[in-house]
């Protein structure tokens, strides 16, 4: 399984690796319930360290984390995490260099009789388009809501959720189109400074609703 962020800016230039088939985010529980983590116990991660050329910061390693909590706050109860070495690790964060054509990828996998993730992120900005990659140097905060959200999409993929057509969605496919500076500005326009990004809230009614439809009585 292959799940990447697409898209093209207002001037043209890909932004990302390509996508599956997008469906919508009212889509029947039963249809999104083929796959999805055991949450049962705590879910572990490992997040992949800075490494040359990558453009990473360990600033980003924090977003990344900051992201696995925003996803697991929205159950109830909350999922629980615990970090682990990369080899056993059920969510697995790996940095990826520009230059390879993909920004946001999830990978499905098995790990011991369960399902797991390897997600790849490029947190380099310069290449997604002047647009973006002129708001990300002028902005520091714009640049980390860019990683944020990717980081916060591509785990919506590992925890079983699927792309949508509506924009308001973080699970939303760009290969539908739109002004996706705003899709990035309309959250970095809810914090002042970088731990504002942790109590930001990234997520749709629609988000909510396809991940409680997987998550509701899950650890049961």
């Amino acid at each position: 399984m292959r799940r990447c962020w697409r898209a093209v800016s207002r001037s043209g230039a890909v932004l990302a690796g390509a996508t599956l088939l997008a469906l919508p985010s009212t889509a029947p529980a039963q249809q999104l319930d083929a796959w999805r983590l055991d949450v049962s116990e705590p879910v572990t991660y490992f997040i992949a360290g800075v490494s040359p050329g990558s453009g990473v910061t360990e600033d980003d390693r924090t977003l990344a984390r900051w992201a696995l909590e925003a996803w697991g706050a929205q159950a109830d109860p909350s999922v629980r995490f615990e970090a682990a070495p990369e080899g056993s690790a059920i969510i697995r964060i790996f940095w990826v260099p520009s230059g390879g054509g993909m920004y946001g990828e999830m990978r499905a996998r098995r790990i011991e009789g369960h399902n797991g993730a390897d997600l790849f992120i490029r947190p380099d900005t310069d290449g997604l388009g002047p647009d973006i990659a002129a708001m990300a140097r002028n902005d520091p905060l714009f640049r980390d809501a860019v990683v944020y959200l990717t980081c916060i999409h591509e785990l919506g993929h590992a925890f079983g959720l699927v792309h949508t057509r509506v924009f308001d969605d973080i699970m939303y496919s760009f290969q539908w189109g739109g002004d996706f500076v705003a899709y990035f500005m309309r959250f970095r326009d809810q914090f002042d400074d970088r731990d504002g990004i942790r109590t930001a809230n990234p997520f749709s009614v629609g988000d909510r609703a396809a991940f409680e439809a997987l998550y509701r009585n899950a650890d049961d």
